[in-house]
């Protein structure tokens, strides 16, 4: 990273799918704590899976910022962190292929895992695991916004 990110923001994100494959929604919330100023935001697909919306919604969530910035993600979803985490480094190593069955196979939503560490390089992430539906304030308001958003393509 060339410099020192100055910035700290939150990154909440949720992803919804009714029915996985179906209609889906991906919401977040950017939360600037030093300023208190708050950005939400949420749209759908008519054909999609929970994971590529969970993945969405981190994508919109990182696309918004415009500078180098500290991020902490709060994320229900294990896929995306430790996707994050622990697996893309993995992968990347591997040409974007996983270990499966002992054989190197294509990584699962590839073209979204790029565009994620694309933006990714960019800030310093930290993550945060929340469980879905334990009556956290942001997470439950990502999830509506999910919801919502998904059932316009119903």
């Amino acid at each position: 990273m060339p410099t020192k990110p100055e910035t700290s923001v939150i990154l909440f994100t949720d992803g919804a799918c009714s029915g996985n494959p179906g209609p889906g929604g991906w919401a977040f919330i950017l939360r600037h704590p030093a300023s208190g100023k708050e950005i939400e935001y949420s749209g759908g697909e008519t054909d999609t899976t929970n994971n590529r919306m969970e993945l969405q919604a981190v994508i919109e969530g990182l696309k918004k910022l415009t500078r180098p910035a500290n991020v902490e993600l709060v994320s229900d979803s294990k896929y995306v962190l430790q996707g994050l985490g622990e697996w893309m480094p993995k992968w990347k190593r591997n040409g974007w292929k996983r270990k499966e069955g002992g054989r190197l196979k294509p990584v699962k939503n590839i073209e979204l895992w790029q565009e994620l560490d694309a933006l990714a390089v960019k800030h310093r992430i930290t993550f945060t695991y929340i469980a879905g539906h334990s009556g956290h304030t942001e997470n439950e308001r990502c999830d509506q916004l999910a919801v919502a958003a998904s059932k316009q393509f119903l």
